[in-house]
């Protein structure tokens, strides 16, 4: 094998180098073969072009029977067709006496290259191969190099393994050949393993060795091993221009624009400067990576090497520029082209016309719009539209509007065939005018940006105003134009006018696209009209369009809203039989509709059709339902549902597990819940905060305040950074095991993390400390809730948690004393004595009587089974009955938490 053959012949390795001429690496049209002249070969060359000298048959044999390889690389490099050669090269192969050397298949193969024939040099290959035809090293690394040019990089790699069988052991310049074909056609990984290869063998690296590795380096973005790779090169004297520039390029490419800043300022101190080719790709990948600055700095030091810009990279830094809002940099560059005596393009007017017409530059929009007549002839209205999108994107509609209809009515004038049109200088606008200096004639372009840009800022009436200009003046409307209208019209739930522009579409013989029914179908659904939303999903499906999820998963979300279940159900039911499977979201929608209706017994079977017949549900489904079972205490069925999460595959995420905590956790089942805890960090889902908060408020609701507050020191040794959500349920749990004291501790640990106490908070502290006979502590809080919350808003829900409080505060002589000057100061706005605080408090007990029994009553008849309408109904009556900033006592709102959480 090719690993034998080294081990054997590597002792004559040098000898071969020493012997094998190094031709360049630059082109495989280089110098390696050196064609004489002979009058066989003038003979022959005329033979084998295309026929024009005939030749008997016995002086073809003469001529045969003394050919020599001089001979046939003449006549080979003579003909101008790669057939002709190929022909020649064949017949030559046939003549006795005469066998081809590495030349003349060095000498076709370059021909056949040239002529990108990769199929036949595939044949010429193995044909070689079979000759056994002897290659010295360089024969075969020019050899290489011909395959590697057009993209036959696998067939040079087979060439150099199989070198044994050319009788030829490859040398420095072979693997060189090789390495330059893998950089230049990006296998940069086999280019490390031939390099390594060539380490193992013994050879030397030399410049070209090190230059293919840099571009490899490059290519797969290793800049630290390239720039080692290059202060290497750099020691041995092997850095020159053309090292430089492929490192130079890499970084522009890759966007590091700063280290090859860097690099070029080196470049400078050493004299070495990249070409003029090189200069103009980095100006390109420097603006490419928004590196526009860097850009402009090469730029000036292109000048002072005297190399001028041309047009395309002018346009690209205008392009740039203008980008950055930097317009008036643009202009300057704009100015450096006319005084270069350069011809500007359409595409440099628009950027520069639009970026300076958004930034007010009125004087130099109309400077650029007089060249333009002069530079474009006929493309003055792109100009204008130029303006006009300006305009539009600076926010600035109405000088839009102004302009195109300054347009049309001039250009209305030479319809209507007006002998005298009224000379126009200019359009006024907000910072200035706009010369029309002739009349422009708007287009369709024209049309959309503006109707575009009114739409967005909800200028209807002007928008379609327009498009009836438009029309007058047989400019016809684009779908775009038509699609903007709609959309705007929809969003703003003028239904009927989008659906008349709907209908002059189509006699207009303008196909409404995707986005236009979908745009008249989100408008369908927010007004929840099911039957037309249909029939228009009908009109769909004969055009091949697909709703868009958003819109009937909205729908279904609605008809849930409103409680019509079964709407919603047969809704789906009739999208699928229009051939449209609707989307996992809008079952799942349903499904969450189902569940908060209290039927959830229905959402199961909804949940178990579509899994038969449609969909595999997902993760989001199946928390849905554990949750829909968790409320009504079925925690059993959640269970289940979590099984068969597992069973079908399927990865419970942390939403899951806490929506089972807090069911079962809702259930006074805390200790199944804490089980969840170790599983999910098993399983790589680390518990988060929300997981903590469920676990820390069901421990204490169960009155087991110690594991509560270990379990708060776990969730913070695990870097588990408490919310407000948690803090709120730490103090209110302290507070319910009579520990208001400690709970209050927690405030000074709050605002440490950055975390400022809500009103609820002091609320509740206050009121257990008052309850629990610490008036001191009670009137600490006070003070502090006073000097952190401007005022107390009586439609919070803790304002009247707050007012029982204080009137137990009252009670205290000391506590009169600052609860007296808290309501001397306002601070309670319902209040302005103490006569009126006992009043409200007394007020409020009243009302917790009467709710409590009401709300008690709809969670013991819920409880256990799937609750009915009626006592869904009882609840939404007492919601009714009393006003949402009521706080019910304790027992009360855990009785409406197991009932509807």
């Amino acid at each position: 094998g090719f690993s034998t053959t080294m081990i054997m012949m590597k002792k004559f390795a040098l000898l071969f180098a020493e012997s094998t001429p190094s031709p360049s690496l630059g082109s495989i049209e280089g110098g390696f073969l050196r064609p004489s002249s002979s009058r066989p070969a003038d003979r022959l060359s005329a033979v084998f072009s295309k026929g024009k000298v005939h030749i008997n048959q016995e002086e073809l044999n003469n001529l045969g029977a003394h050919l020599t390889h001089g001979d046939v690389e003449i006549v080979l490099n003579r003909q101008k067709h790669w057939k002709n050669a190929h022909a020649f090269f064949k017949w030559a192969a046939l003549q006795n006496g005469y066998k081809h050397n590495c030349y003349t298949y060095n000498t076709m193969a370059s021909i056949l290259a040239k002529g990108k024939q990769t199929w036949v040099l595939r044949e010429f290959m193995e044909e070689m191969m079979k000759e056994r035809c002897r290659m010295t090293p360089g024969a075969l690394g020019f050899l290489i190099r011909c395959f590697g040019s057009v993209g036959m990089v696998d067939e040079a790699m087979y060439l150099l393994g199989r070198a044994g069988t050319l009788n030829c052991v490859p040398n420095v310049y072979t693997y060189n050949c090789l390495l330059d074909v893998l950089a230049k056609s990006k296998r940069f990984d086999l280019v490390e393993i031939r390099y390594n290869e060539m380490q193992k063998y013994g050879f030397v690296s030399d410049k070209f060795t090190l230059t293919s590795l840099l571009q490899a380096h490059c290519g797969v973005g290793k800049f630290t091993e390239a720039l080692n790779l290059l202060k290497i090169m750099s020691e041995r004297g092997w850095v020159d221009e053309h090292v430089l520039t492929v490192l130079l390029v890499a970084l522009s490419k890759s966007g590091k624009v700063g280290t090859a800043f860097e690099l070029i300022e080196r470049m400078r101190k050493l004299k070495i400067n990249p070409n003029e080719k090189t200069y103009f790709v980095l100006v390109h990948g420097f603006v490419k990576q928004n590196q526009i600055s860097k850009a402009l700095e090469l730029v000036e030091h292109m000048r002072e090497l005297s190399i001028r810009l041309d047009l395309l990279t002018y346009r690209v830094l205008i392009e740039g520029l203008c980008e950055k809002n930097e317009c008036l940099k643009a202009y300057d560059l704009y100015l450096e082209i006319r005084d270069f005596g350069l011809s500007p393009d359409v595409g440099i007017f628009v950027n520069l016309i639009c970026s300076l017409s958004s930034e007010g530059h009125l004087d130099a929009v109309n400077r650029l719009l007089e060249d333009g007549l002069f530079f474009l002839c006929g493309s003055l209205v792109s100009l204008y539209n130029a303006v006009l999108e300006g305009f539009v994107k600076a926010d600035k509609v109405d000088e839009a509007f102004s302009l195109v209809q300054e347009m049309i009515r001039l250009y209305s004038l030479v319809v209507e065939g007006t002998t005298e049109i009224p000379a126009v200088d200019s359009v006024k606008v907000e910072r200035g005018s706009i010369k029309l200096s002739k009349v422009v004639s708007p287009n369709t372009t024209s049309f959309c940006v503006v109707i575009d840009g009114l739409c967005k800022v909800g200028k209807l009436d002007m928008a379609l105003g327009l498009l009836r200009d438009m029309i007058k003046l047989n400019i016809i409307p684009n779908i775009l134009l038509y699609n903007s209208l709609i959309h705007a019209l929809c969003s703003l739930d003028r239904l009927d006018e989008s659906c008349k522009l709907l209908d002059d579409m189509k006699d207009r013989s303008i196909y409404p696209t995707q986005y236009t029914y979908n745009s008249i179908l989100g408008c369908l659904c927010k007004r929840v009209e099911v039957s037309e939303a249909l029939e228009l999903m009908r009109e769909m499906r004969l055009h091949g369009y697909v709703p868009w999820i958003k819109h009937y998963t909205s729908l279904v979300k609605r008809l849930c809203q409103c409680g019509k279940i079964t709407e919603a159900y047969n809704f789906l039911n009739e999208m699928v039989q229009l051939g449209f499977l609707p989307d996992m979201m809008a079952y799942s929608a349903a499904i969450d509709g189902l569940c908060k209706a209290g039927e959830v017994d229905d959402a199961w079977k909804l949940f178990k059709e579509m899994s038969e017949k449609l969909y595999v549900p997902d993760v989001v489904a199946h928390n849905i339902l554990i949750n829909g079972f968790c409320k009504i205490g079925r925690i059993r069925d959640a269970q289940q549902i979590l099984n068969e999460l597992l069973e079908k595959g399927h990865s419970p995420s942390v939403v899951t597990y806490n929506v089972m905590m807090n069911g079962l956790c809702k259930n006074e089942r805390v200790d199944l819940a804490l089980l969840y805890l170790p599983r999910m960090v098993s399983e790589g889902r680390p518990p988060n905060v929300v997981t903590y908060t469920t676990l820390i408020n069901g421990l204490f609701n169960a009155g087991r305040d110690k594991e509560a507050l270990a379990l708060w020191n776990k969730m913070e040794q695990k870097e588990c950074h408490p919310n407000i959500v948690a803090y709120t349920a730490l103090i209110e749990g302290l507070c319910k095991c009579n520990r208001a004291k400690f709970a209050s501790s927690y405030l000074h640990s709050m605002k440490s993390n950055g975390i400022e106490p809500e009103a609820v908070i002091y609320s509740v502290l206050i009121n257990s400390l008052v309850e629990e006979d610490e008036t001191v502590f009670a009137c600490e809080v006070l003070d502090t809730m006073v000097l952190n919350i401007n005022n107390h808003n009586p439609s919070d829900k803790s304002y009247q948690v707050l007012v029982d409080g204080l009137c137990k505060l009252s009670k205290d002589e000391m506590g009169s004393v600052v609860v007296r000057n808290i309501i001397d100061k306002g601070w309670l706005p319902t209040i302005h004595n103490l006569n009126e605080l006992e009043n409200a408090a007394k007020k409020e007990k009243k009302v917790l009587i009467l709710y409590s029994p009401v709300i008690g009553s709809v969670a013991h008849m819920g409880c256990g089974e799937a609750m009915s309408e009626r006592y869904i109904k009882k609840s939404r009556v007492a919601d009714q009955l009393f006003p949402a900033h009521f706080l019910v006592a304790n027992r009360s709102s855990d009785s409406l938490c197991d009932c509807m959480y």
